[in-house]
């Protein structure tokens, strides 16, 4: 690898077996495979263990605040609307505190990657319940079981716009470098929704626990299909996931559509500065 595609960042500090290293990994071989580098990419992280990957990824990357990734996402794309935005995000800071921008960037149809660390549960605070966990799931704050359903993410994203629908296991990184690759070079709203082991706080949802469930989508699979794709992603409620690419359709992203950026790009645009000439008016 030339240094110049050199994402490497510091040494992570995740659990031992935790699914963000495979995530780790899988993410920067996809960029290398792509052939971008750190000055080409930007970088949107949640709070949480996924956020922690602000310091493991060598690339123009912010820490928004819970929930706010994907927001700083889309001003990042309006304003530079030639560059890939990624958002790295979890299951908490993105269906939980970020869920009504998750809903409005999938029916904007907005040019960005969504990669979603989904298990199910707060890692970084220990193990409190996700908006995924199953009814019934026991975890510090909800000690007598969940009371509410899992939200259903992949069922959201169909329903709201999203162009891009899938979903991974970050126990078979090779599939995960393939869709993410896939994701990024998608034009419009990208989720890769990765089932994330929580080994320290979710003993339920485990590795061995999906190597049971998951299934690989076979290659004749229609991706285009969204009635087919609706079935697929229900099957969560039988505990079944499939992994691939559930659901792919080419539309207008937003930004293809504001005419303001049809020539050139926002940021290279000559902007107003001369501020003296409105204090005046309050002065």
């Amino acid at each position: 690898m030339s240094l110049i595609q050199d994402f490497t960042g510091y040494p992570p500090t995740w659990c031992p077996g935790c699914g963000n290293h495979g995530i780790g990994i899988a993410l920067k071989s996809a960029l290398v495979g792509l052939g971008l580098n750190p000055s080409t990419v930007f970088a949107v992280f949640g709070i949480g263990c996924s956020g922690n990957m602000n310091d493991f990824l060598n690339a123009y990357a912010i820490h928004a605040l819970h929930g706010r990734a994907i927001p700083n996402a889309i001003g990042i794309k309006i304003a530079n609307h030639q560059t890939k935005v990624i958002a790295i995000v979890g299951d908490g800071d993105c269906y939980g505190e970020g869920g009504n921008h998750f809903l409005h960037a999938c029916r904007g149809n907005h040019d960005i990657t969504v990669v979603v660390h989904d298990n199910s549960v707060y890692g970084l605070t220990t193990g409190q319940v996700a908006p995924t966990a199953r009814k019934g799931y026991k975890s510090k704050s909800t000690p007598a079981g969940i009371i509410e359903v899992p939200i259903n993410p992949l069922a959201l994203a169909l329903t709201q716009g999203a162009t891009f629908v899938a979903q991974v296991f970050a126990g078979n990184v090779s599939q995960m470098i393939e869709i993410i690759k896939l994701a990024i070079q998608h034009r419009g709203f990208s989720l890769v929704n990765v089932l994330q082991p929580c080994v320290s706080f979710n003993k339920i949802n485990n590795y061995q626990y999906y190597q049971k469930r998951v299934y690989f989508l076979a290659n004749e699979y229609q991706k285009n299909n969204f009635e087919l794709a609706m079935k697929k992603v229900v099957e969560v409620n039988k505990e079944k996931f499939p992994l691939g690419v559930i659901y792919q359709v080419e539309k207008p992203t937003f930004t293809d559509q504001l005419p303001q950026i049809k020539k050139e790009v926002l940021i290279e645009k000559d902007r107003f500065t001369d501020f003296s000439s409105l204090v005046k008016e309050f002065t």
